[in-house]
């Protein structure tokens, strides 16, 4: 995958986002989807136009532009839904629809305080210790912390203490684009890529205001033209269960499944949990650094 002159760079403000979700989402519409004629008609665009878009959603164009543009207020839930129905958006989708048309701009983005795990959520990882690997994760996919396992898993080139350094966190997003021995580890990174770019997209609807995580999106077009491409593709997902296929510097190909545990009281942070999906990778893991003794 190579950048595009044409990929426009991502945006942190919500009433450019809100435009740039709805015309992607309406441009995977084709009018044969929802009963138009084609037969001697022509479009310059893909998808649906924006007055057939309003139309079937029961509102006017001038309405349903000013939607798009940001300029409409507070729109209804009941406009929403018709919206997203046309569209043929799934549940994350409308999340997302949701969250953009509710998001309003301030006078500035928001810098919070380093991220700190809840109780629970580090009761939990305490309890796990090292029979399986796991890894703790904030909002922006910084690694709040993670057992030896979970670290020679995935990131053992890394020192085990950087985690420790709330300013200098490991940040998975920007070892997955910009970091190469990350990218050589993973032999479905395609796959992966997608499913990272769509949650960060997911993440930034839910937290329009903030800083790092516009910073971190801004960086990683800028120096990854696989993250720009995907990121103007438009896709939106949630991040809980998934496949890893490794290729690991030591223990040669792995299998593994990855499972998001998270607490309600916490809903920024995900715990996540790496299980084998066969018989050599289940031997594989119980070899890691911790799985154990404790490591020297």
């Amino acid at each position: 995958m190579s950048r595009s002159d044409a990929v426009a760079p991502p945006t942190a403000d919500p009433r450019a986002r809100i435009k740039e979700f709805l015309t992607s989402r309406r441009a995977r519409v084709t009018p044969e989807m929802v009963g138009l004629p084609v037969v001697g008609t022509s479009r310059r665009v893909p998808g649906l136009r924006r007055e057939e878009l309003a139309r079937f959603a029961g509102v006017s164009v001038g309405y349903y532009t000013r939607i798009e543009q940001d300029q409409a207020g507070t729109a209804s839930a009941q406009v929403l839904d018709a919206l997203a129905s046309v569209m043929r958006l799934d549940d994350v989708e409308r999340a997302h629809l949701y969250n953009l048309s509710r998001s309003r701009s301030p006078s500035r983005m928001v810098r919070d305080a380093p991220e700190r795990l809840h109780h629970r959520v580090s009761s939990l990882f305490e309890s796990l210790r090292e029979a399986i690997p796991v890894v703790a994760l904030g909002r922006r996919g910084d690694v709040l912390a993670w057992n030896h396992s979970g670290h020679e898993l995935l990131f053992g080139h890394l020192p085990f203490e950087a985690p420790a350094d709330a300013h200098r966190r490991p940040s998975v997003p920007r070892l997955f684009f910009l970091d190469p021995d990350t990218r050589g580890l993973y032999d479905n990174w395609e796959e992966l890529a997608r499913t990272h770019v769509a949650y960060l997209r997911l993440t930034s609807g839910r937290y329009p205001h903030d800083a790092g995580l516009a910073e971190l999106i801004g960086e990683l077009a800028a120096g990854s033209g696989d993250f720009a491409s995907l990121w103007a593709e438009g896709d939106v997902a949630d991040c809980t269960v998934g496949r890893m296929l490794l290729s690991h510097p030591t223990m040669g190909p792995l299998d593994v499944d990855y499972q998001v545990w998270s607490q309600p009281e916490s809903p920024d942070h995900r715990l996540e949990v790496y299980t084998p999906n066969d018989a050599a990778t289940r031997s594989a893991l119980a070899l890691l650094p911790g799985t154990g003794a404790p490591p020297s």
